[in-house]
């Protein structure tokens, strides 16, 4: 298997356990329901994506992307990331297991959700970027796809494709039904109501799963890194 298709291997999932982010969900979903949802909505897509940028950005070069590569069989770091990352997913996990809601009892949301309705776009902006670059599970992800880059003596070129694959599968839930209102505009209502609820409703199971599967996958492979 080549670099290229084994970054593109660790990408993937982390890029879906972006887009598969409940609360970022609902919040784009708020806001395309409100009454500026036209100025709002591409705002709020542009920070998240601006976001996920940065933060991979700035891994990539802290690592040493395109001039400094670790190499697996030399040095046991990106193995030892791996396995902080995947003790992270756990531990991430298991707050969720420890913060679910009773049965039958009413979906709550945190009190900037509240401010969404009336959100001018600065605010849509800035909360965009700080869910997709500054919440500790969507953060812990992009390090996680970004290491894979990073370390996957990778062209340059191929580390910006790469990058480009992450970002625009992690947006695809949140940039996805921006674009969409663009085009179809309040007749998206019927469909974001019921997305809203699905969201609400699965929210504990999604992150239960999400999480569990990048832990067990970044423990095993950390583990089997530092003593292969």
């Amino acid at each position: 298997m080549t670099s290229l298709a084994t970054a593109l291997g660790d990408v993937l999932p982390t890029a879906l356990g972006v887009a598969l982010s409940p609360l970022p969900i609902i919040a784009i979903v708020l806001i395309l329901m409100s009454t500026k949802a036209g100025r709002t909505g591409p705002a709020f897509a542009l920070g998240w994506v601006f976001g996920l940028i940065v933060v991979a950005t700035v891994v990539l070069v802290v690592v040493g992307s395109g001039d400094v590569v670790f190499d697996d069989s030399a040095s046991s770091f990106p193995s030892a990331i791996k396995l902080a990352l995947g003790v992270v997913f756990a531990l991430l996990a298991a707050n969720v297991w420890r913060k679910r809601p009773h049965a039958n009892a009413p979906a709550t949301q945190p009190g900037w959700m509240t401010k969404l309705d009336t959100a001018k776009p600065l605010f849509a902006l800035s909360i965009g970027a700080l869910l997709s670059g500054v919440n500790p599970k969507n953060l812990a992800l992009t390090v996680t796809a970004a290491m894979a880059i990073a370390t996957a003596a990778l062209h340059p070129t191929q580390e910006v494709a790469s990058l480009i694959v992450f970002v625009a599968i992690g947006s695809i839930s949140i940039v996805g039904p921006a674009v969409a209102y663009l085009f179809v505009g309040e007749r998206m209502t019927p469909v974001l109501q019921k997305l809203k609820r699905f969201m609400e409703q699965h929210n504990t199971a999604i992150m239960l799963v999400v999480l569990s599967l990048l832990a067990l996958s970044n423990l095993g492979k950390g583990i089997g890194g530092l003593i292969g």
